[in-house]
């Protein structure tokens, strides 16, 4: 993508009782929307060290003063998550790689093969797939809403569909690492560990500190650790 791209980060606007609910009752809507805060702004760090033309925040919500200079920041569209990603996609031109709100952890090295100067040599999409049976990344050389317009969201077989629909349409597919999602506090352990010097790491352990470790959820998806939604 190198400078000639468009970073996109899709997300919700921090606010309480909106975001991060599965994290409740745990934490209170408030500590939540903390975390959520929190997860958004290490997200923010890593796409603004990394090359691009254009970085954009694509939100639902109200933007504050949380959004740091060099962000440009447009409404999520109306409709269903396909339909708000296809619409994300849809104002672009050229390259584009988007990313959620949802795995802190990301760094400018773990974009780095999609966002380097030969990120598209041979390549038509990037596919980052999350352990939930989602995905964290996507990227795509010549944005085409239609190759998410209809896509199931937020299903275990999230990844495989969206990625089975790129190669469908004849696509040259190259994966990014897996990662972890934030959804639960189980998660949001793991994910505080793999990154223990940001944002999200040091609000969690303010907000866990002597606190009972939660258990883990039992995972839905016992297949899924290959990653993919």
């Amino acid at each position: 993508m190198s400078p000639y791209g468009t970073l996109l980060v899709i997300a919700k606007a921090p606010v309480a009782g909106r975001v991060k609910t599965r994290l409740t009752p745990y934490f209170s809507p408030g500590q939540a929307a903390a975390l959520a805060a929190a997860a958004l702004a290490d997200t923010l760090d890593a796409v603004l060290a990394t090359p691009a033309r254009r970085r954009v925040l694509v939100l639902d919500g109200e933007p504050g003063g949380w959004v740091p200079p060099g962000v440009e920041v447009v409404p999520q569209s109306a409709g269903g998550l396909d339909e708000r990603l296809a619409a994300a996609f849809g104002g672009c031109a050229g390259p584009a790689l988007l990313v959620g709100m949802d795995t802190p952890q990301l760094t400018p090295a773990l974009l780095a093969p999609a966002a380097g100067a030969d990120a598209w040599r041979d390549c038509d999409a990037w596919f980052g797939p999350a352990l939930d049976g989602g995905f964290w990344a996507l990227g795509l050389s010549a944005p085409d809403p239609e190759l998410l317009r209809g896509v199931p969201m937020s299903t275990p077989e999230t990844g495989r569909l969206q990625r089975a629909r790129l190669t469908d349409a004849g696509l040259r597919v190259r994966d990014l690492p897996p990662l972890r999602d934030v959804d639960t506090p189980a998660d949001a352990i793991e994910v505080a560990a793999l990154a223990p010097g940001g944002r999200f790491a040091a609000e969690h352990a303010r907000l866990t500190a002597a606190r009972p470790v939660p258990a883990p959820e039992p995972s839905p998806y016992p297949s899924c650790t290959a990653g993919g939604r």
